[in-house]
This record gives C-alpha cells, sequence and structure tokens, in this order.
C-alpha cells in the first residue's frame, strides 16, 4: 500500500489566484504586451551597420526577449490547462484569444530581430558574434540569423504571423474544441455507457476483446460522422503551411520541421533507413501475438490489450510510489523531482469524464514549475503516459538554471526525456517480475511502444508527405484522406494488421497542431536515441544522472548532431548509430517470441 497520499488533481491556483477571473493573470498579459512594445522600439533603434560596439545593447535586448518568451509561455500554458480541464470554459476561450494575439506580437518582435542580424556584414558579424559577452547566445543568434532568410520583409512576416491568429491556429483550435466535446456511446458490460474522446480511447487496454472491438467501432463511428469537418480543418492547415512556405522560399515540406528540430536531413533519413530494415521482426512479433490469439492477423483494435486476461490494474497512489521507486534506482534528482511534482499538486490525473482527451506537460517557466495532465485509468499504458508526461517536466526542470533564450529545444530531444523516463519505469518492472507471465506482459508493454514507433509514427510520416503532395493539386476529399491514411498504415505495418483505423488522420491530435508540422519521426528519433541513452546509463549507474542533466541543459542551445557528439560521442547520421539501439529493441522481440512460444505450442 501507498504510504503517501498523492493528489489526483492539480493545483493551478498557486500559479495564478482566482483562475480565468485572475488579476495576476491579467496584469502578466499587460505586462508582456508593454514588454514587446518597448522591446520592439529598442530592436528598431538598433545600428548593427556601423563598426560601433552594439554587444552591450544586443545583450539587454537578448535578456529581454527571454523574459518576455518565458511571460508568454507562462501565460499560454495557464490557459492550455484551464481547457484541459474543463473544455467549455469559456473565460478561458476568450483568454486563448488574447494570448494568440500576444504570441503573434512576440513572433513578430522575434522576426524582426532576426533580421536585423541577417543584414549585417560578414566582417561585422564575426566580431560580434566572438564577444565574450555574448557566447551563451551564440548558438541562438546564429540560428536566427541562418533562419531570417526567408526573402520576405519584416512587415511581410508580422503579417503572416497576425493572419495566423484566427485563420491558421484557429483551425487548431476549432479541431480541439470538437474533439473535447466529442461524446461516445459504448456498450460496456451489456450496458450502453457514455465516454468521452479519451475515455473511450482507454477501452483499447481492456482485457474483454468485445469492449475493445465496440469502442474501435464506435469511435470509427463517429469519425465517420465527423470527417467532412475534419477534412476541411485539415485541408485549411495544410494549405496554409504550403502557401507560407512557398512565400518564404523553402524547398520542401520537411525543411522547416527539420530546423524546428535542429536536425539534418542526413540524420532523418539515416534513422528511417534502419527502422525499415528491421520491420520484419516487429511483423513477426504482430503475426505471433495475433497466433496467441487464434487469429491469422492481428486486428488493430486488439494491439493494447494486455498479455495476459487477467486483469492487471494499479491505482494512483501505489503507482506514484512505484514510479519514484524506478526513478530513485536512476538517480536522486529525478526521483526528487517527481516526488515534489506529486506532493505539491502538479499532476492532475483523475479519471472523469468531461476532461480534455490529450495528455501533455505544460512547462511554467516563471514559477519554475510545470503541470502534468493525462486521464490515469490503472492501466500498465497510463502508467507509462505518466512517467513519458514526468519526462517532460523533468526536462524543463533541468533548464532552470539555463539563460531563457537557451531553453527553447526542439520536440525531437523534448522527445528523448520522456521517453527516458518511460523506459527507467518499464524496464525496472521487467527485471523484477516474479514470474513468466508477468515478464511476457511486461516485455508486451515495452515491444508495443517500438511498434509505435517504428510503425505507427512512420505511417504519419508517410501520410503527412503524401498528404502535401496532394494538397498542391487542390482540397483532399475526406474519403481520399481515408484512402491514404490506409494506404500509409499497410505499408508502416508491412501488411500485418487487419481492421486499419482509417480515421487515423482525425484521431491524431499532432495532424492539428499547428506550433509543429511532422510531429511524428521526433518521437521516434526520441525513441531511439533515448534506447541508446539508457544503454549508457545501465553502464555506469547512478552516475549517470550528471551526464544526462547535462545533456538536456545543453538541449536548447546546440544542433541534435553536435548534442550526441559532445555527450555521447556519437556520429547520428550514420546508420551504424542507429543500429546499436535497434538491436536492444529487437531483442525485446526475441526474449518475447522465445518465451511465449510454449503458449503456442500447447495449444
Amino acid at each position: 500500500m501507498s504510504k503517501n497520499v498523492f493528489l489526483e488533481t492539480w493545483k493551478l491556483d498557486s500559479l495564478f489566484k482566482g483562475f480565468g477571473d485572475s488579476l495576476e493573470l491579467l496584469e502578466l498579459m499587460a505586462q508582456t504586451k508593454l514588454g514587446i512594445e518597448e522591446c520592439t522600439e529598442r530592436i528598431i533603434a538598433l545600428n548593427l551597420s556601423t563598426g560601433q560596439s552594439n554587444e552591450k545593447l544586443i545583450a539587454i535586448v537578448l535578456r529581454d526577449m527571454g523574459c518576455i518568451q518565458n511571460a508568454v509561455s507562462q501565460i499560454s500554458s495557464f490557459i492550455v490547462c484551464l481547457l484541459a480541464e474543463n473544455p467549455a470554459n469559456q473565460k478561458a476561450i476568450s483568454l486563448q484569444g488574447q494570448i494568440s494575439s500576444i504570441k503573434a506580437d512576440h513572433s513578430s518582435l522575434v522576426q524582426r530581430f532576426q533580421k536585423k542580424v541577417a543584414e549585417m556584414e560578414p566582417s561585422l558579424w564575426n566580431t560580434l558574434i566572438n564577444t565574450e559577452s555574448l557566447q551563451d547566445y551564440r548558438f541562438i543568434l546564429e540560428e536566427w540569423r541562418e533562419n531570417a532568410n526567408s526573402g520576405l520583409s519584416v512587415e511581410e512576416e508580422k503579417l503572416i504571423s497576425n493572419l495566423m491568429v484566427d485563420g491558421y491556429h484557429a483551425w487548431n483550435d476549432l479541431y480541439r474544441s470538437i474533439i473535447n466535446n466529442l461524446r461516445v456511446t459504448i456498450d460496456v458490460d451489456d450496458r450502453e455507457q457514455e465516454f468521452s474522446i479519451g475515455q473511450a480511447t482507454n477501452l483499447r487496454s481492456r482485457t474483454d476483446q468485445t469492449i475493445r472491438k465496440n469502442a474501435f467501432i464506435a469511435l470509427e463511428n463517429t469519425w465517420t460522422n465527423q470527417q467532412e469537418t475534419m477534412a476541411r480543418i485539415l485541408n485549411h492547415i495544410t494549405g496554409f503551411r504550403l502557401q507560407v512556405d512557398q512565400k518564404r522560399g523553402k524547398s520542401n515540406s520537411l525543411e522547416q520541421p527539420l530546423k524546428d528540430n535542429r536536425m539534418s536531413e542526413a540524420t532523418l533519413r539515416a534513422m528511417w533507413q534502419v527502422v525499415a530494415r528491421h520491420k520484419p521482426a516487429f511483423v513477426d512479433y504482430l503475426d505471433h501475438k495475433a497466433q496467441l490469439d487464434g487469429h491469422d492477423q492481428m486486428p488493430s483494435y486488439d494491439f493494447w490489450a494486455p498479455y495476459s486476461e487477467k486483469k492487471t490494474s494499479i491505482d494512483y497512489q501505489n503507482g506514484a510510489e512505484f514510479l519514484l521507486e524506478q526513478f530513485r534506482q536512476f538517480g536522486p534528482e529525478v526521483e526528487g523531482f517527481a516526488r515534489t511534482a506529486f506532493k505539491k499538486g502538479w499532476v492532475e490525473a483523475e479519471n472523469r469524464p468531461g476532461k480534455s482527451a490529450l495528455a501533455f506537460c505544460a512547462r511554467f517557466p516563471l514559477s519554475e514549475e510545470s503541470r502534468v495532465f493525462l486521464t490515469f485509468d490503472g492501466s500498465m499504458t497510463s502508467l507509462l503516459t505518466l512517467a513519458h508526461e514526468l519526462g517532460h517536466a523533468f526536462h524543463n526542470h533541468s533548464l532552470k538554471s539555463v539563460a531563457p533564450l537557451n531553453q527553447k529545444y526542439g520536440m525531437s530531444t523534448a522527445e528523448t526525456a520522456s521517453t527516458f523516463a518511460e523506459m527507467i519505469v518499464l524496464d525496472a518492472a521487467i527485471e523484477q517480475a516474479e514470474d513468466r507471465n508477468e515478464k511476457l506482459q511486461l516485455l508486451d508493454e515495452k515491444i508495443k511502444r517500438s511498434v509505435m514507433n517504428f510503425m505507427n509514427l512512420h505511417s504519419r510520416f508517410l501520410f503527412e508527405e503524401r498528404l502535401y503532395e496532394a494538397r498542391k493539386q487542390g482540397m483532399v476529399s475526406a474519403d481520399r484522406l481515408n484512402r491514404m491514411m490506409e494506404d500509409a498504415l499497410n505499408e508502416a505495418y508491412a501488411g500485418s494488421m487487419s481492421h486499419l483505423p482509417v480515421h487515423s488522420w482525425i484521431s491524431t491530435p499532432h495532424f492539428y497542431i499547428t506550433s509543429s508540422p511532422f510531429y511524428n519521426f521526433p518521437y521516434t528519433f526520441g525513441y531511439l536515441f533515448a534506447v541508446s541513452i539508457y544503454a549508457k546509463a545501465k553502464e555506469q549507474g547512478k552516475d549517470f544522472e550528471k551526464n544526462y542533466l547535462a545533456l538536456l541543459r545543453d538541449s536548447g542551445s546546440m544542433n541534435v548532431e553536435d548534442l550526441a557528439m559532445k555527450h555521447l560521442g556519437e556520429d547520428i547520421t550514420q546508420e551504424s548509430f542507429w543500429e546499436k539501439g535497434m538491436a536492444l529493441c529487437l531483442k525485446d522481440v526475441e526474449e518475447f517470441i522465445r518465451l511465449s512460444s510454449k503458449s503456442l505450442v500447447s495449444q
């Protein structure tokens, strides 16, 4: 039994008293708007075309820009949290419109400064970038100078940012609003019950196949009813991106996502090559699982089913203690942080209707805190989701001592920290398994993550690549989107799965996240990268935590290739690096098939 009593609902009033009516929140929003205006004026007044020393002025501007960035993040995260716990919160919806406008002004501010540094003569730039007072900002300054070469003026970039508020980003807001307010009626235990999308999705891990199948059919019917609306939303999001990319002179749809993730195309292609090469092993796993259940092919609704029909469940209190115990084995910093998060009410885990369907971690840099949101249903899947989001939160924690402008990291490294936290928990649980059946259940959960990253995420990547090409020719119908999704799933899973969720283009929120196009390959990167880091951690024991913290602290001021070379001594543009992590994943598959083959033979 758990010795502690951890809150299952988070505390938001410690961030801003009064919630949506908070005077503190409104005051910070007003101060941030004023700060953006004043900083913009200072940037306009900067004269970087002469040989005069500007490093002191630039250092002040960078300091102010960092403060503004943190304030925008603090406000935005709070509003996201309000809407997650109650999507119908009208005051939060109103505030969301206001912060969208502030974010657009902030984006224009950054772009204006980028243009300033991009216009500097090379000799003056080299002198400036090598001054000692700006060394902490060297990476971000060089990145900004490179990214500023879009071919558009400051005024044009500002116009795009302003139009995004009620155009581009508004489509994402509409998508989230629709999803959060949908209800699904499902026959569970011979009784029709109403579920939110998040609750209905969680039924995929129930032991009863009938419930899983009923939930799958009900969700697919729900998506069918919504597909015409969702097709328009996705078309408009994709169309907007294509127009902006064209105006900025982007050569292809992957150019900006790769820049956002601070990753080279060579790294991405090397990773996908290794994934493609080893898919047959994961097809064997899926076929083997299907045979264990008496099927020739695995239905998609059985993928998340627990290995054993024996119901396994853990309540939130004991689940939190279990995570803390595994984190403790890794190092004192991560265990102490997670304990603080549980004790201070930083986690919203209650299983109740009316909540958002999406799990996430929100960063509050001014308070040096995070908030974690999920619907915890007692399954191993939800326990790992909790570990995943706490991994994001620990990443935020590790950056507290870093200059604000160096705290913004790409999604690929973000998913590394979250995946690493999952692995700490799951691998330790496998090692502690008391019998073969328990070990098989946990191995199965672990391999599912490999399948998700190597097959499901690959299907999303293939779909999105093809969507951009199709959208260039005009609007893409809902029926065609279904066919494209089915083709991508068939290819990514190598034909190993039946009853494909052809509406995954609707149920996958990442396609609609307007802040991050191609939000798919960062997960696969983070997963394989984390596997390699975890292998080193196992070798070094608790001493590795210091190295891990150093890697996370550098994640906002390095590209992923330099980060890996500095902290791991590895060249991740080479397939040989990715083969090392893949070998560990293949070993899991071999072990699972070996241990479970006795069950197959006995049938």
